[in-house]
């Protein structure tokens, strides 16, 4: 799916740092980065990175000395033109740089847009795009191996090979339907259903592994109840290695809930402190 729009964004998080990065992927990503930034020498070297001057439009007063990194279509992560440019990452030079695009011809991408380009475009299938999401989100380790297994495509190679023998089937059995009259032999009934119940089973298997699958994405949430004075508060602490609770030999010292997150084998789980 091609599209005419060229989309800009920043790429890093808000906030001020060392580095910023302002992304722009679309047929006129390239020419909008050359009018704006003073490079030693045009044209812009595919893959490779090149050191220019952001400036000002008017004085020509250098504001960043930026490294800018082209990708040429289809060999990007959208399949299209995409033009990275790493500033300094202070937030008045980044939104500077983001208008100077505007003003040249592109528009402010939508949230996640340069991931459902590369989806739009065949890129990436929707797994690996969900799986983007995931990698972005994840809070330990053990989630981003998860997630960064779904991006290289473990799912879709799982699935590739089911979907190539339904497809055979499809055809085997339109074949003999077309050419009926021809006494074109089919497959014994049998077999194909006994091909057909093996990728049921298959199926199920990976059904199965969604609930596991959620749980590590998500998290869980643990409530410690019982008893007044029973240790609650104690376990509560000693699960999260440090005195989050107040314990007394007093009962009744934790009145409302009190929660705290920790990963547990790699799972983020939030304990729950009741009253």
């Amino acid at each position: 799916m091609a599209t005419q729009d060229t989309i800009v964004a920043i790429a890093t998080p808000p906030g001020r740092g060392g580095l910023g990065i302002v992304r722009l992927s679309g047929p006129h990503a390239v020419e909008i980065t050359a009018a704006l930034i003073r490079f030693p020498k045009l044209p812009l070297e595919t893959q490779h990175a090149t050191l220019g001057d952001f400036t000002e439009p008017r004085s020509g007063r250098v504001l960043d000395q930026v490294v800018t990194t082209c990708f040429r279509a289809p060999h990007s992560y959208t399949a299209e033109d995409v033009v990275e440019i790493s500033c300094h990452g202070a937030p008045v030079i980044l939104n500077f740089l983001v208008e100077r695009c505007l003003e040249s011809g592109a528009r402010p991408a939508e949230p996640g847009e340069f991931t459902m380009r590369a989806f739009l475009n065949g890129r990436i299938d929707l797994t690996q795009a969900e799986a983007v999401r995931d990698l972005i989100e994840s809070r330990t380790l053990y989630q981003a191996r998860f997630a960064a297994q779904q991006l290289e495509g473990s799912v879709s190679a799982r699935l590739k090979p089911h979907k190539q023998t339904l497809l055979e089937l499809i055809a085997l059995l339109e074949g003999g339907i077309d050419f009926a009259d021809d006494d074109v032999p089919v497959s014994d009934w049998d077999e194909i259903s006994a091909r057909i119940d093996r990728i049921i089973a298959d199926l199920g298997r990976l059904a199965e592994g969604y609930s596991y699958g959620r749980i590590v994405r998500q998290g869980l949430s643990l409530a410690i109840v019982g008893r007044p004075n029973v240790g609650k508060s104690s376990l509560f602490n000693r699960l999260l290695n440090e005195e989050r609770a107040i314990v007394t030999a007093t009962p009744g010292t934790t009145r409302d809930l009190v929660a705290e997150s920790a990963a547990v084998g790699g799972i983020p789980l939030r304990f729950v402190d009741t009253a």
